[in-house]
């Protein structure tokens, strides 16, 4: 089986997990097919400048059509609120941790930075939470795999930076973390730590993959989803959102937006209706 995948590290990282779960379950050799997405072309550009997070998604998927890869794995983060019609997420695996993470270049805690630190983001959510935080912070634009920030941190000489938590876990990078945000200091992205299986639409051959899905994982970022897609958000603005069930229900905290000023409230409903749960939610925050 063909998994068509990003080139950097943390996707073929993401794409092992998956391929190491199907040949342990099915005894099906896996091998990757290693794809340079146009949003990892560009990193000179703002995301929203040049078509939003759907960018690492699209020639992916162009390679399942073409019939070069069976499946696609992606970070459910970087996947848009609405998919091309033609294909499905069949499998979303366990989550991985959801929060953000600092790193200090010089191991001091984001709480106790001084005044004026410069912190190193691209991340339109992760800006506006960090001046809800610490408006004495200032926010420095840097895009890039996790690597590439890293040393972008050091060669502009910034006091920090903040990544998914997730992702850092995943490389076996986590001893570089200063400190965690809570999911209620830092809501993180729709779908954080969530990695998703997409497949073409009815591809038989593959239907079986259902299996490796994990209900709780689909649950929550279904929510989250549903979220996002009511309020048609992306890059391009301030918006988060996080949901965790609760015996038989779930706990969403979201953000956005409205009248330039950033809401953020919490919502609880029954775990087996995530779609209203995310409109609700949504809905509540409109009124500000």
């Amino acid at each position: 089986m063909i998994i068509a995948t990003r080139r950097s590290k943390l996707a073929r990282v993401q794409a092992k997990i998956v391929s190491e779960i199907i040949e342990k379950k099915y005894s099906i050799k896996c091998s990757e097919l290693l794809i340079e997405t146009e949003g990892d072309k560009r990193l000179d550009i703002p995301l929203e400048t040049i078509g939003g997070k759907g960018l690492f998604v699209k020639d992916i998927e162009y390679a399942i059509l073409d019939k070069k890869a069976e499946i696609a794995v992606h970070s459910m983060k970087d996947v848009p609120y609405e998919i091309d019609e033609r294909f499905e997420l069949i499998a979303m695996p366990p989550r991985e941790d959801p929060r953000d993470a600092f790193i200090s270049r010089c191991g001091i805690k984001f709480s106790e930075l001084s005044s004026g630190a410069k912190i190193g983001t691209g991340s339109k959510r992760r800006s506006g939470q960090i001046k809800m935080l610490r408006d004495d912070i200032e926010l420095v634009p840097i895009r890039g795999n996790v690597q590439t920030r890293i040393q972008k941190m050091k060669d502009q000489n910034l006091d920090g930076i903040i990544l998914a938590a997730a992702g850092l876990k995943r490389l076996g990078l986590e001893s570089l973390i200063t400190n965690y945000f809570t999911v209620e200091e830092m809501v993180p992205a729709i779908g954080q730590g969530a990695l998703g299986i997409e497949i073409l639409k009815k591809n038989v051959d593959v239907q079986n993959l259902v299996e490796l899905d994990d209900r709780q994982t689909r649950i929550c970022v279904e929510a989250e989803r549903s979220f996002m897609r009511t309020l048609q958000g992306g890059c391009h603005t301030c918006i988060g959102a996080y949901a965790k069930i609760q015996g038989s229900l779930i706990f969403m905290t979201g953000i956005f937006p409205v009248n330039d000023k950033i809401v953020k409230k919490s919502i609880t409903g029954n775990f087996d209706e995530p779609i209203k749960l995310g409109r609700d939610l949504a809905a509540k925050i409109l009124e500000g």
